[in-house]
């Protein structure tokens, strides 16, 4: 069996990321080409697009959020997600059991004793009436329906357990940071896509990889069963640490020595978040720096196709903090591409703080 490199399998998730190229394709197929994008923060996935499309601009993402051709849930691993309307309907059914597990913690379960779970569910789906409604609203209706309760805890299940969809005005660009006002409405999903399809759609974005990395990035379980009924169509290959991994049959293997330019991720994005074992692209160092707890993922920047530091906005000023002394060549490369994402974020000048 093919033992592929770490540089291998850096660059194959680069080329699948559109890291080592920027494309000329549109939003909305690089969208389904990555599956979902992390929105936590709604501002973020603008940048992550911005690092993989030539000339994007926010009005490309903004205009299909407006038409509800791309919308913001939760979805992977119970978290904020932009996808394709399309893939939400199929994958939210499929990755529901993630969402419902979520929704049994503790944090839940306390706020929620005694209660029939199927019938607030109901409840709260007959409020919002297929109309937005600001969270906020949502709770406090929820609130009065069940006196003694946590209105805010109840909306937050009522979301995981059955899909909804943020207003776009508070999906798209504006503030940095949480916004404080959601608005959210419920849709109908329809048939729920197969596991199989899951996984042929992350190898696209992420392969090749192993079970245990399309379970971490998507939150479901049990996929080895999924993939060794599908071996007949895949590729089989090892990592260096002997792990196998699976691939696409026609899945990109760039050369290892392949150049990859310098960029800078969001925070939150999908190339540093696709695998349980991350360190084709983070060392298991810099993934503490840029991973400290709390469910915090900072902004990154990549020289040679793996991290070497964190980056934030500060005010006018992008501020580049390398983890460690960079060569003059890849100081400059960062700057660069630094200065180019400033008009994009409304920044007006770039610093290191090494």
């Amino acid at each position: 069996m093919t033992v592929l490199s770490s540089d291998a399998l850096n660059r194959a998730l680069l080329q699948r990321q559109f890291l080592l190229t920027r494309t000329g394709d549109t939003p909305l197929a690089v969208l389904g080409r990555l599956v979902a994008m992390q929105a936590q923060e709604p501002n973020w996935p603008f940048v992550g697009l911005w690092s993989r499309i030539r000339d994007f601009d926010q009005a490309g993402l903004t205009t299909l959020l407006e038409s509800r051709r791309v919308v913001r849930s939760g979805l992977l691993r119970s978290t904020q997600h932009l996808a394709a309307a399309g893939d939400f309907r199929r994958f939210r059914p499929l990755l529901q059991p993630v969402l419902d597990r979520t929704a049994g913690a503790a944090y839940f379960s306390r706020a929620t004793a005694g209660l029939d779970t199927a019938e607030l569910v109901a409840a709260g789906r007959r409020i919002l009436g297929g109309q937005a409604m600001p969270r906020a609203e949502l709770a406090r209706r929820l609130a009065e329906r069940y006196p003694g309760r946590d209105g805010r805890i109840l909306a937050g299940l009522v979301e995981l357990r059955t899909a909804v969809v943020h207003d776009p005005a508070t999906a798209g660009w504006g503030a940095w940071g949480t916004r404080s006002s959601v608005s959210v409405t419920a849709v109908e999903t329809g048939a729920p896509a197969s596991a199989r399809e899951l996984v042929r759609r992350y190898l696209a974005a992420f392969g090749p990889a192993g079970v245990q990395d399309v379970q971490a990035w998507s939150g479901l379980t049990r996929l080895g069963e999924v993939v060794d009924s599908m071996r007949a169509e895949l590729r089989s290959y090892r990592d260096p640490h002997g792990r196998e991994l699976v691939d696409l049959p026609d899945g990109p293997l760039p050369g290892p020595d392949t150049p990859a330019p310098a960029r800078l991720l969001p925070a939150f994005d999908n190339a540093l978040l696709g695998h349980a074992d991350r360190t084709r692209i983070i060392s298991a160092e810099d993934r503490k720096r840029i991973m400290p707890g709390r469910a915090l993922v900072r902004p990154a920047f990549l020289i040679d196709g793996r991290v070497h530091g964190s980056w934030a906005l500060s005010g006018t000023q992008l501020r580049l903090t390398p983890f460690r002394p960079l060569p003059d060549a890849d100081r400059a490369a960062v700057e660069a591409e630094a200065h180019r994402l400033l008009p994009f974020v409304a920044a007006e000048r770039v610093a290191f703080t090494d």
